[in-house]
């Protein structure tokens, strides 16, 4: 097959620096060559490809914004989100994973973490020595964090940890988890080793979306921790919510190189399918589906690379977040169903990538902020009425 054909319908590529592009090429390369050839055995079986995760450290993709200091790759936020762009090119589970482990588990160590925990969990969790998760979301609050149930109770100088999280990327195969609870004090984030006696994390099953992502539940019963696992700069929803915004800021990258992947896969199948005797690329409706997807990607890029600078310049709040990943999500998703469609029949095998994609866009446009809440957020910015309370 061709080498992937991606679209920059505007030339943005001269937007980005050397070495932006060079990351996002070594990126590239390594998911067509690594990645691709092994994605539909594991979204078949509902298992994540661990073996590759030693060339996923290689690559620098786990924490890439932290400081080499504490084993990061020292990127800045635009690189970051072309490393989003092309592993979920290759499948949402793919950057979900990668996604967890930087913005979910390393960003709040290093942003709300003490100094100690920087320096014994930083350059494990970058070399893929340690896998992390984060827990927040609980079975009954999922868009409404500040009702979990979780609890923290001081006991001596450590703490005790009760509750259970849902709906949580990597748990089943994690080595620390950053867990949020309430305390007397209010919310608060704990660094738990996931081989303490109470944690459990059972995996989810039956999944039908992220397939090739591992998910599960987490279960903490009477897990106790020592002082040294408290976050110390975290207190409040202000701290789970600002690794939220470092995560939602990938996924907007993420969900255009989905629908990048979805466009090149139907428009070669188009330009090879004969029907009547011409290429269905040659037909008036596939093209109207072309030219409505390719200028939805876009503007999609091209709202992903304004917040990625706006990142980069100190100058991004979570209202502009909430606007790409929710815009973004929601152009990829209907991409993949439209272009699922110009592959017919075929489209809805695994030999084909466009199907793995819309069923996986699914749990991405419901995750980590819902699309309607994330409308919501929006509106509030606008009116200065919040309508979800």
């Amino acid at each position: 097959m061709d080498p992937f054909r991606p679209l920059d319908f505007l030339s943005l590529d001269d937007q980005f620096s050397e070495e932006e592009r060079m990351v996002r090429d070594t990126v590239r390369s390594w998911v067509s060559e690594r990645f691709l050839p092994l994605v539909m055995k594991h979204w078949e079986a509902g298992t994540f490809p661990m073996e590759l995760t030693g060339e996923l450290a290689e690559l620098g993709v786990f924490g890439p914004t932290i400081p080499e200091t504490y084993g990061g790759a020292g990127l800045n936020s635009v690189a970051y989100g072309l490393i989003c762009q092309e592993l979920e090119r290759g499948d949402s589970g793919l950057r979900s994973f990668v996604s967890v482990q930087g913005s979910l588990v390393m960003y709040p160590i290093y942003a709300y973490g003490s100094e100690e925990q920087k320096k014994e969990w930083l350059p494990k969790l970058a070399q893929g020595e340690a896998i992390g998760c984060f827990g927040l979301t609980e079975p009954d609050f999922g868009s409404n964090p500040g009702g979990m149930l979780s609890t923290a109770r001081a006991d001596g100088n450590g703490w005790v940890l009760n509750g259970r999280k849902m709906w949580i990327t990597n748990g089943t195969i994690s080595d620390v988890a950053i867990v949020w609870a309430r305390a007397k004090d209010g919310v608060r984030g704990f660094v738990v080793p996931t081989n303490l006696k109470g944690f459990s994390a059972p995996e989810q099953k039956h999944k039908w979306s992220l397939r090739a992502s591992i998910t599960s539940e987490l279960v903490l019963e009477d897990v106790r921790v020592g002082p040294e696992a408290l976050l110390p700069k975290a207190e409040g929803l202000a701290g789970p919510l600002g690794c939220l915004t470092q995560a939602r800021y990938g996924i907007a990258w993420g969900a255009v190189g989905a629908a990048m992947a979805c466009l090149d896969e139907a428009i070669r199948y188009a330009k090879e399918r004969i029907v009547f005797d011409k290429p269905l690329a040659g037909f008036q409706i596939p093209q109207k589906k072309f030219a409505d997807v390719a200028t939805d990607i876009t503007l999609g890029q091209l709202i992903a690379l304004r917040v990625g600078r706006m990142k980069d310049a100190g100058a991004l709040e979570h209202q502009h977040v909430s606007m790409a990943k929710r815009n973004n999500v929601a152009i990829a998703l209907n991409a993949a169903r439209v272009l699922r469609d110009v592959l017919g029949a075929n489209g809805i095998t695994l030999e084909y990538q466009t199907g793995r994609h819309m069923c996986n866009l699914e749990s991405v446009y419901t995750y980590e902020g819902t699309h309607d809440i994330h409308t919501l957020a929006i509106a509030q910015h606008l009116t200065g009425i919040a309508a979800f309370r």
